[in-house]
């Protein structure tokens, strides 16, 4: 069994083949599909695929690269969303902050993120973290949050080993491994064979950042089978052992056992 912990299906990429793209996952045997949300203008997106795939399971949360002048009132909906039904989510996410296109809004997004682990923390869920170009300042958040009714994942770690040390002294977060570590100039394969195979989910960030043999075309859950692929040949175990462990720290992770597929 493998789990896709991190891809966008619901986006219009798929909206031509989205059912046969499931099924292409489920005959992979990639069993549990982990839907981040990205805005409001996603859930009910989210909410249909969801309804109509029992291995598609919800998160919620605002993208930072969707923190805008709305943000406060983005926040007001996901948060009665998530309270009134805590048991259709896996995680708060997608949530962190990306200061790669767009610093106008810094201050709201560290904001929001605070705002959006505390509802974590009270819920007893996993929050799926997006940091692009935003460690130092997602790191200060954390350091001041975390405490043992925090954890998550870094979703498509590409951080350093400095970095990958202090997130795992939390104590409570894994690093997402998407297909990025396929690629050629990747510094991820040298990094991993520093870090413990039970600090690692795999994901696909679907439909982007496609994993090599496919790299330019669009990602697909399927995909996650060559994210394990190349962690085999890394870790020089089989593909099978790889699939046990990151599937078993998923489950773990995200309380998959609580969803019925």
């Amino acid at each position: 069994m493998l789990i896709d912990t991190h891809a966008h299906l619901y986006a219009e990429e798929f909206d031509t083949d989205r059912s046969e793209m499931i099924q292409r996952a489920t005959d992979a045997k990639v069993n549990y599909l982990l839907l981040p949300n990205i805005d409001v203008e996603s859930i009910p997106k989210m909410e249909a695929l969801a309804a109509t795939h029992s291995n598609c399971i919800q998160m919620m949360g605002l993208h930072p690269a969707y923190v805008k002048e709305d943000w406060e009132q983005q926040l007001d909906l996901m948060e009665k969303k998530l309270f009134e039904n805590p048991k259709l989510y896996c995680a708060v996410g997608e949530i962190g902050m990306d200061l790669y296109w767009d610093k106008t809004f810094i201050d709201a997004q560290k904001i929001a993120f605070r705002r959006q682990v505390s509802w974590a923390k009270e819920l007893g869920l996993p929050i799926a973290i997006h940091a692009r170009e935003a460690f130092p300042e997602i790191l200060e958040i954390l350091d001041d949050m975390n405490d043992a009714s925090l954890k998550g994942v870094f979703h498509c770690f590409t951080g350093h080993e400095q970095i990958a040390r202090h997130i795992l002294k939390y104590g409570g977060f894994k690093l997402g491994i998407g297909g990025v570590v396929t690629y050629k100039n990747s510094h991820l394969a040298e990094l991993l064979k520093k870090i413990d195979l039970e600090h690692l989910v795999i994901e696909t960030d679907a439909p982007y950042l496609t994993p090599m043999p496919f790299r330019g075309k669009r990602n697909e859950s399927e995909y996650v089978k060559y994210v394990a692929e190349k962690l085999s040949d890394i870790y020089h175990v089989s593909v099978d052992t790889i699939a046990e462990i990151t599937s078993k720290n998923a489950v773990e992770l995200f309380q998959l056992e609580r969803f019925k597929i």
